[in-house]
């Protein structure tokens, strides 16, 4: 059974920082793509980062540039975001999802090219 479990969330006071985890299980992703979305309440769910297989290539929204950092470590089939100067905007429930091998250009930013999903972990930002 294939499994992608978030945790790392938490409240957080406006300018700290969180490490978001995402562990998977059931198969290998170290070929995958792989990103984090999120979505606020009453919103639709957004792109938030994403990083190639390889951990080569790294894409960011611009609401996190600068603030996010995503990276991987595919022996141990987990992939992190850190986000560092919180913001109450970036209050939502942060997604972790596996894509495919074949990404290129927009295939990262694109929810519905990602295959699996996680529950989710809460991000609450306090001002």
């Amino acid at each position: 059974q294939v499994q992608l479990v978030e945790s790392g969330g938490g409240l957080v006071q406006a300018g700290g920082s969180l490490r978001l985890s995402c562990a998977a299980s059931g198969r290998t992703f170290s070929r995958d793509a792989m990103g984090w979305f999120r979505q606020a309440p009453g919103k639709e769910r957004e792109f938030v980062a994403a990083i190639s297989w390889s951990g080569g290539r790294t894409y960011y929204a611009d609401s996190v540039k600068g603030r996010g950092t995503i990276s991987r470590d595919n022996a141990k089939n987990t992939v992190y975001l850190q986000m560092n100067s919180l913001k109450p905007e970036d209050t939502a429930v942060y997604y972790c999802a596996a894509g495919a091998p074949n990404f290129s250009g927009s295939y990262y930013y694109t929810e519905r090219r990602y295959n699996y999903w996680g529950q989710g972990t809460q991000v609450t930002v306090s001002s």
